[in-house]
C-alpha cells in the first residue's frame, strides 16, 4: 500500500503563497522516504465544495492543514466534512491556530502540530507511518540541540507551485522583540542563517527571475550590518524583483540610509510596524521605542523617493484613548508614508496580552480574528467610530490617487485628523462604503471637502494634476477649470497656433500633429506650481501630460512645463 499526503494551503488569495508546505514536504521526505506528498495551494475565497472534492480525490493516507486566523474557520469546516467523506483518513493541523482548532475539534479524529516542523520529535513520523498519531505534538524550534532549517524549494517549484506567485523567504526566524499583542512572543529567540547559505539560496532563487520575493524576517535589519550586506548582495544580483522586507524604524544606520540612496525605484519596499506613538501604550506592548527616532526615519527614507513605505498603527492597544489615537495617526501622517495601514487590535490566543484582556476591559469577538470590540479605554461605539476613520483613511491615502493632496496637507500642517473626520461623515452620508471606491468618486468627495476653504483654488488644481498623472486622459466636467479660467482646449488651441513647427526633444514636422493629438494640456497659476514641489525654477504655466510614463513608485504620466 502506498502511503499518500496532501499538503494543504489556503491562501488569502492567489498570488501568496504558503511556505510551511515547501518545509513539510522536505521534512517528510527525510523522515518518510516511503511516502507520496503533493502540495495543494487554494484561496479562502474559492468555491467550498470544489476545495472539499478536490482534497478528497485520491483517498488520501493523511491531509496537513497549514492553520493561521484568517483560514482556520474553513479548516475547522473542512476537517470536519473530511470525517465524513474519508472517516479512514488522518488530518494534521499545524501553523499559529492549530491550538485553537485543537480545541473546536476534540471530537474529530485529527492530531495538531504545536510549533515549527523542524524541531518535532521523531516519534511524530514513526506514529505516522504507523497510523497511530496521538492528539497532539510539541515542537519548540528554539530548544533544538542545533538549530537550522533547510531550504525549502527546488527547481520544478517555480514553475509549478510558485508560477505568479509571491516568493516568501526567511533569512532569520524568531523575533527580537516580545509585543504582547503577537504570537511571536510566546516563543522568544532569533536565530540567523549563516550569511554564505542565505545569499547561496537566494541566488537559487533569483535564477527564476520571480516579480516579488518577500522575506519573512520579523525584523529584517536587526543587524544592521547583516541587512546592508544582503542589500548590497539584492542590489547587484537581483535583476527587476521586489524585495519586501519588515524594518524596525529605530535600527537603521548611516551607512544604510547611504546605501538606499542607490537604489532605484521599484526594488524595495518596507513594512515598518509603528503600532503608536502614545509612549504609555508602547511600554504596556513592550515596544518602547521613541517617537523621534521613528519619525526622523520615516522621513529620510520617505525622502528618498524610492522605496514604498508601508507603516502600521494599531486601533485598540492598551491605554490608547480616541485623543491618543488621534495623535498616533496624526504624528504619522506627517512622517510622509505612501501608505498607513491601521488594523484593528487581534486578541490572539496564548499571548500575553490574552491572558491580561479582563484586566485591560477587552471585549472581543471568540471566533478568528478575534477582533476588539471595547476595552477600558474605548467603548464599543468609539471603536465602531474609529474602524470607521481607518477604512476612510485607507480608502483615500493608500493608493496614487491624491498625493500632491496630501503632500500640501503636510507642508501646511493641516489638522488632519479632523479633515479625515469630516471626509468620514461626507462618506456616510452619502453611502460611499456601500459603492466601489472609484477615483471619481472619491474625486467628487474631496471637491465637496474643498468648497469654502480659502485655499480651494490651489486644491483644485492639484487634484486635477494628481488626476491626470494618474494617466487620466481627460478632465471630466466636474473638475475642469472655473469658467473664467482657461480650458484645457483652449491652452491646446493656442499653443497649437503659437509653437513652432520644431521643439527639441519634443516634436518634429512629422511628429507634431501626433504630440498634440496624444498630450494633454493644463494651465495652472504660477504660484499653485510651487505648491507641487515637481517643477522647481519653472517659468511656465502650462504642463503637458505625457502618454510616457515615469519610472517612479507610482508609474505616473511624465509631465513637462511650457
Amino acid at each position: 500500500m502506498i502511503n499518500t499526503a496532501k499538503l494543504v494551503g489556503l491562501n488569502g488569495r492567489y498570488t501568496h503563497s504558503c511556505l510551511a508546505l515547501f518545509y513539510l514536504r522536505n521534512e517528510l521526505e527525510k523522515h518518510c522516504p516511503n511516502w507520496t506528498s503533493e502540495i495543494l495551494q487554494f484561496t479562502i475565497n474559492d468555491n467550498y465544495f470544489e476545495l472539499l472534492l478536490r482534497i478528497t480525490a485520491g483517498n488520501p493516507t493523511c491531509v496537513f492543514f497549514s492553520a493561521a486566523i484568517w483560514n482556520s474557520e474553513l479548516v475547522e469546516k473542512l476537517t470536519r466534512d473530511m470525517a465524513v467523506c474519508l472517516p479512514g483518513c488522518k488530518v494534521v493541523i499545524g501553523g499559529p491556530q492549530a491550538f485553537v482548532l485543537h480545541g473546536l475539534l476534540d471530537e474529530v479524529n485529527h492530531s495538531a502540530v504545536f510549533g515549527a516542523i523542524e524541531a518535532i520529535d521523531q516519534q511524530f513520523y514513526r506514529d505516522l507511518e504507523n497510523g497511530t498519531l496521538q492528539p497532539c505534538y510539541k515542537a519548540d524550534f528554539f530548544k533544538m540541540p542545533s538549530r537550522s532549517y533547510d531550504y525549502p524549494y527546488r527547481h520544478t517549484d517555480f514553475d509549478l507551485h510558485l508560477a505568479n506567485r509571491h516568493i516568501y523567504y526567511e533569512s532569520s526566524r524568531g523575533c527580537i522583540f516580545g509585543c504582547t499583542y503577537c504570537l511571536s512572543s510566546v516563543e522568544r529567540g532569533v536565530y540567523h542563517k549563516p550569511l554564505d547559505v542565505v545569499k547561496e539560496e537566494l541566488r537559487d532563487i533569483l535564477s527564476h527571475s520571480p516579480k516579488v520575493v518577500r522575506f519573512i524576517d520579523r525584523t529584517f535589519n536587526d543587524i544592521p550590518k547583516r541587512a546592508l550586506s544582503l542589500w548590497e548582495f539584492l542590489l547587484e544580483e537581483g535583476g527587476e524583483t521586489l524585495f519586501h522586507f519588515e524594518m524596525a524604524p529605530d535600527r537603521f544606520t548611516e551607512e544604510m540610509y547611504t546605501f538606499l540612496e542607490r537604489v532605484g525605484s521599484g526594488r524595495f519596499q518596507f513594512e515598518i510596524g509603528i503600532q503608536s506613538t502614545h509612549k504609555e501604550t508602547l511600554k504596556a506592548v513592550n515596544r518602547p521605542v521613541e517617537t523621534e527616532v521613528v519619525h526622523t526615519a520615516i522621513q529620510r527614507l520617505a525622502g528618498l523617493g524610492t522605496i514604498h513605505l508601508h507603516v502600521d498603527l494599531i486601533l485598540g492597544l492598551p491605554y490608547e484613548t480616541k485623543d491618543s489615537f488621534a495623535t498616533s495617526f496624526s504624528e504619522v501622517f506627517f512622517m510622509g508614508a505612501d501608505y498607513i495601514q491601521m488594523g484593528l487590535l487581534k486578541i490572539l490566543p496564548e499571548t500575553p496580552l490574552c491572558y491580561n484582556a479582563q484586566e485591560y476591559g477587552y471585549k472581543h469577538s471568540l471566533v478568528p480574528p478575534y477582533s476588539v470590540l471595547a476595552s477600558r479605554w474605548m467603548d464599543h461605539e468609539t471603536v465602531q467610530d474609529l474602524y470607521w476613520f481607518s477604512e476612510c483613511v485607507e480608502k483615500y491615502m493608500n493608493n496614487r490617487y491624491f498625493v500632491l493632496v496630501w503632500g500640501y496637507f503636510r507642508r501646511h500642517e493641516e489638522n488632519i485628523f479632523t479633515f479625515f473626520q469630516s471626509l468620514l461623515a461626507l462618506c456616510q452620508k452619502n453611502l460611499f462604503f456601500s459603492h466601489a471606491p472609484t477615483h471619481e468618486l472619491m474625486c467628487k468627495n474631496l471637491i465637496t471637502m474643498f468648497q469654502g476653504r480659502h485655499d480651494s483654488e490651489v486644491l483644485m488644481d492639484l487634484l486635477r494634476v494628481d488626476w491626470l498623472r494618474c494617466n487620466n486622459r481627460f478632465l471630466p466636467q466636474w473638475l475642469l477649470p472655473g469658467e473664467n479660467e482657461e480650458q484645457p482646449q483652449e491652452t491646446k488651441d493656442r499653443l497649437i497656433a503659437i509653437l513652432p513647427e520644431e521643439v527639441e526633444g519634443l516634436f518634429s514636422r512629422k511628429t507634431r500633429n501626433g504630440f498634440f493629438r496624444k498630450t494633454f494640456f493644463l494651465r495652472i497659476q504660477k504660484k499653485h506650481l510651487t505648491e507641487m514641489n515637481l517643477f522647481a525654477g519653472a517659468d511656465g504655466e502650462v504642463l503637458c501630460f505625457l502618454t510616457e510614463r515615469e519610472r517612479n513608485l507610482h508609474s505616473y504620466a511624465k509631465v513637462l512645463v511650457l
